[in-house]
């Protein structure tokens, strides 16, 4: 079988050589690079080093040297093509099949190489010529110094048409040739009327040579000289240049980002030779279109955190949404974007121009993350006069982050997006019901809990304020404020339950909630845990998240201000039921004044014996899939299922039996 240049190229370029070595040797970062005991010789001091910027291991010891696919093959005893397929699986890539076709294309595209460097020199030739004045001119005016022009390879394409196709057929290449690059393009009906079979792509325009990763000419990007209704004009695609994978000046600018540690990415050709000339050489642009996320994908591959600095005006801020809007589904956990806003009205040449290259370093310092560029763009003009629309503002925050993938740098985007929604509505970091004179949230609030009127629950819960007293022969509260163990009492009338199995699991979904209400400080210790289970009532899932979002917000927050931030969510009613006497009769270490490592105990349990059902359920679908299958990736999920089960056996618990001093007094 064989694989195309650009095939691998593309595939050495999606897998890290570290990603690929690390599960063989273990590597030490060291700066750029990563160092370990080579597997090709025994030493006892490390002298393998792997480098994931340049696609290559190699040893100064036994001299072995290779990228990704050498390793794979050479450790692992495969042939070449296998260790091919095996990291396009990892990578995602679909291996092309090797077809007559495809070899001709191969075979085609070698050969367009040569006609685009034979272009490119043409196009040189031409700047440098009588009919080049007026654009040198132009660079001369844009204060582009000789040395950068040889450097960037910039060339002139003449104001008369047929001139390239006469100078490229006389160098051996033919019409089809241009055409399949992209030079001269076909003639419609009414041209070929008037004698022209073909017309050229580009005219009277200061030209820019695209390359590829490895340097090789791919395109070309046009600057008009004259009058034309496009400023810019790229090459259409082809089949060596498709606009949306390619970043200008990408090759030249990979090693400079690996010695520098930095990448900036801008708009256009002028501003990257700017940057360039002016002490800026990692710089690259997009071609006439908003960053996509295969560009995203290759700028990572340089640096974790580019730099975006977008032009200051209303087009710059539309560009950044349009950015933002793209990398959030594909950001991982070290991997963002930074954006780095101009001055309005200029741009990076414009601003190198008059103010110098110091102040285009200070822009780049304060270049924000990506976070603040999401605030800004949804909060930006937003109206938060009344409950509905600040409620609207919430619902679209949340709905922009919740297409991150990665689940906990979801979480930490809730915290921020979330935090910063309380300071923009004026709640303060104790909730939004505050203390008065009459106590949170004003009297009726306040009736509620310490007269026994209105609130939560009514009268059933006069037993919360009643004087706490010492009880014999029991240890003092650790975390109460009192010092002591309240004499919570139970409604007389209400019996202990028999339940049927299905009340008997609503109940325990009522225990775990009740117990998260009555002690926040055990719902913040196990936030992140609890922010992954799932509930098997929708109505109880539902105030579990809700639970988890404003301990997100505050996770300081005490009992009352908690209830009270339950009661503005709309769930008064449903709290009667949570903290009625009958369900903290059944589950006693959800009682307010229940020791708090006792409720947390009782937390962890309940929560263990979902988890356990949730992993029998997903066991039973696996284990028919694996069945059908009996494939390596079904094992695994029969494997990760079964440990599952061993880490949560036997730690369910009889919440009728449960007894929290119990577990107390043996601690």
């Amino acid at each position: 079988m064989s694989f195309t240049p650009e095939f691998l190229d593309e595939l050495r370029a999606r897998v890290p050589v570290s990603g690929v070595v690390g599960r063989k040797v273990k590597l030490t970062k060291r700066g750029r690079e990563f160092s370990g005991l080579c597997p090709f010789h025994n030493e006892k001091s490390p002298s393998f080093t792997v480098n994931d910027d340049k696609g290559f291991y190699h040893c100064f010891g036994c001299g072995a040297h290779g990228d990704v696919i050498t390793f794979v093959t050479e450790t692992e005893g495969l042939s070449f093509p296998e260790s091919v397929e095996r990291l396009a699986e990892q990578a995602g890539l679909q291996v092309p099949k090797a077809t007559k076709e495809e070899a001709e294309r191969s075979k085609k595209r070698a050969s367009l190489y040569d006609v685009m460097e034979e272009v490119a020199k043409w196009f040189e030739e031409q700047l440098a010529g009588d009919a080049g004045k007026e654009a040198r001119d132009y660079v001369n005016r844009r204060g582009l110094r000789p040395e950068t022009v040889s450097r960037f390879r910039l060339g002139y394409s003449p104001n008369q048409r047929g001139l390239i196709r006469k100078a490229m057929n006389a160098r051996g290449i033919d019409d089809e040739q241009l055409v399949d690059v992209g030079v001269i393009k076909h003639s419609d009906e009414d041209r070929r009327k008037d004698g022209n079979e073909y017309w050229d792509y580009f005219i009277h325009r200061l030209m820019f040579p695209i390359t590829d990763r490895r340097g090789r000419i791919i395109a070309f990007g046009g600057r008009a000289l004259g009058d034309s209704k496009a400023k810019y004009l790229n090459s259409p695609d082809t089949i060596l240049f498709h606009k949306g994978k390619v970043l200008y000046n990408l090759a030249s600018a990979r090693q400079a980002a690996h010695d520098l540690g930095e990448v900036i990415v801008t708009e256009g050709y002028m501003d990257v030779i700017a940057l360039s000339q002016a002490g800026f050489p990692s710089a690259v642009a997009p071609l006439g279109t908003a960053v996509t996320e295969d560009q995203i994908q290759e700028l990572w591959r340089m640096v974790p955190e580019p730099v975006l600095c977008l032009d200051g005006d209303t087009a710059g801020i539309r560009a950044a949404n349009r950015v933002v809007e793209r990398a959030l589904p594909i950001i991982q956990p070290g991997k963002s974007l930074s954006f780095a806003t101009l001055p309005e009205g200029e741009d990076p040449d414009s601003l190198i121009q008059t103010q110098g290259p110091a102040q285009m370093r200070e822009v780049l310092r304060t270049a924000k993350p990506l976070s603040e560029m999401l605030w800004r763009k949804t909060t930006s003009g937003a109206d938060i006069e009344t409950p509905e629309r600040r409620a609207a503002l919430k619902a679209e925050l949340r709905r922009q982050f919740s297409v991150i993938t990665d689940k906990d740098l979801k979480f930490e985007y809730q915290k921020e997006m979330f935090r910063r929604f309380d300071e923009l509505t004026g709640v303060t970091n104790k909730g939004a019901a505050q203390p008065t004179a009459q106590g949170y949230g004003g009297p009726s609030y306040n009736q509620g809990f310490n007269q026994g009127g209105g609130g939560y629950g009514g009268n059933n819960y006069q037993g919360y304020n009643k004087p706490f007293k010492k009880q014999a022969g029991r240890k003092q509260n650790r975390n109460s404020q009192w010092g002591k163990k309240d004499s919570f009492e139970l409604d007389p009338r209400i019996p202990r339950p028999n339940l049927p199995a299905r009340k008997l699991a609503q109940r325990q979904e009522q225990v775990l909630l009740a117990t998260l209400i009555n002690h926040p400080n055990v719902l913040s210790k196990q936030l992140e845990d609890l922010a992954s289970l799932r509930l098997p009532s929708e109505a109880y899932n539902r105030v579990l998240q809700d639970l988890v979002d404003v301990i997100v917000r505050d996770p300081d927050l005490d009992r009352e201000a908690l209830k009270c931030q339950l009661c503005d969510k709309g769930y008064s009613r449903l709290m009667d039921e949570l903290l009625s006497p009958a369900v903290m009769d059944h589950g006693k270490f959800a009682r307010p004044a229940t020791d708090s490592y006792a409720a947390e105990h009782g937390v962890t349990h309940i929560a263990a014996m979902f988890r356990e059902k949730q992993a029998e359920q997903e066991k039973g679908v696996h284990s028919r899939e694996f069945a059908a299958n009996m494939d390596e990736t079904g094992l695994t999920q029969l494997e990760a299922h079964k440990q599952l089960r061993q880490e949560t056996s036997g730690i369910a618990i009889d919440l009728d039996s449960y007894d929290p001093d119990a577990y107390e007094d043996s601690h």
